[in-house]
């Protein structure tokens, strides 16, 4: 083992500190625990999709920072997420498997598809929060989104639209809310799901869909190359960057936004040691430069949230999708 730095073992004293709010807590803290030798990272999506990215983010700079050995980001991309929750369950008591948590994982859980519920593993933290964008190639005769709003009263079969990984998540839904608000039969679209927005976006240049619906960093190189044109964004105000000229659907007189978030989460059973540690990393490194500057590339807004508020968030965002859901009759009442 390598010998513990000033840093390191300030750091861990810190994990102690944190630990030792409870009883519980207390007895754990007297255990002395780091990472290791080996720590896999489980992403619910293909190479090269939002998802990847921030989790490869994440992992570069837990080695960076000497919080964790290496990390192995290992891509399990299905629908629901369903193979990501399985690995995660045969894991359980091991502090050394990651996964990504995302809205994604409370939308399936509200249409009932999960094979257990994501309640039953250990949230360590929110990082960021995410914001749908709809986009068409550059060549489209589609400008605007009031232009896709129209096309789709007059007939909502008349366009194929991607999404990723899966119907009735926050990508499906992000392209959803605004049509329903503009009084598009949206029980009526043609929505095709791809492995991953990467995988939609090359579907989408290829010629073989009209529409995409995607998160924002999904986006980005090919907006810079000019080869797509976003029809809106569903924030709450414009964006910056790349994004700086892509108008809001409420700036169309739509009133819909459709945001996300992202987190980490561990298998269920790992000591208030572990996930105090893991809490702490995750912190620490999302205070980093070089953590600001990616969601800035990519347009993600930074909101950092510990393990109880990130349950409390997930809670209330499963109330209204559950709602949603049931408006747009995906799932039953």
């Amino acid at each position: 083992m390598q010998p513990q730095s000033p840093t390191r073992r300030t750091f861990l004293a810190d994990i102690a500190a944190l630990a030792a709010g409870s009883a519980a807590g207390r007895v754990a803290a007297a255990e002395s625990w780091s990472p290791g030798p080996r720590v896999e990272f489980l992403v619910p999506s293909g190479p090269g999709a939002a998802l990847d990215a921030s989790a490869r983010k994440l992992a570069r700079l837990l080695e960076q920072q000497r919080l964790s050995p290496a990390v192995v980001v290992s891509n399990r991309s299905s629908a629901h997420g369903v193979v990501v929750l399985q690995a995660l369950q045969q894991a359980e008591r091991n502090p050394n498997v990651l996964a990504t948590l995302s809205s994604s994982l409370v939308y399936s859980e509200a249409q009932g598809a999960l094979p257990v519920p994501y309640t039953e593993f250990t949230p360590l933290a929110t990082l960021l929060t995410e914001y749908v964008v709809v986009a068409v190639r550059a060549d489209s005769p589609l400008r605007t989104g009031s232009d896709l709003i129209a096309r789709l009263r007059q007939d909502p079969t008349a366009l194929s639209i991607g999404i990723a990984t899966t119907l009735g998540n926050h990508i499906h839904l992000g392209i959803a809310r605004p049509l329903k608000a503009g009084q598009v039969d949206v029980t009526r679209l043609r929505v095709i799901p791809y492995k991953s927005s990467a995988e939609s976006l090359t579907a989408l240049l290829g010629g073989h869909l009209d529409v995409i619906s995607a998160t924002t960093p999904n986006v980005v190189g090919q907006l810079k190359a000019g080869a797509i044109r976003l029809l809106a964004v569903a924030a709450p105000q414009r964006l910056g960057g790349v994004f700086a000229d892509a108008p809001t659907w409420r700036e169309q007189g739509v009133n819909a936004v459709g945001q996300s978030v992202q987190g980490v989460m561990a298998p269920k059973g790992i000591s208030a040691t572990q996930q105090a540690y893991w809490t702490r990393a995750l912190r620490e490194v999302t205070q980093t430069p070089d953590w600001k500057d990616f969601l800035v590339l990519n347009q993600w807004q930074d909101n950092f949230q510990g393990p109880q508020d990130t349950a409390t968030q997930l809670a209330a965002e499963y109330r209204e999708v559950r709602a949603l859901l049931a408006e747009l009759r995906l799932v039953q009442a």
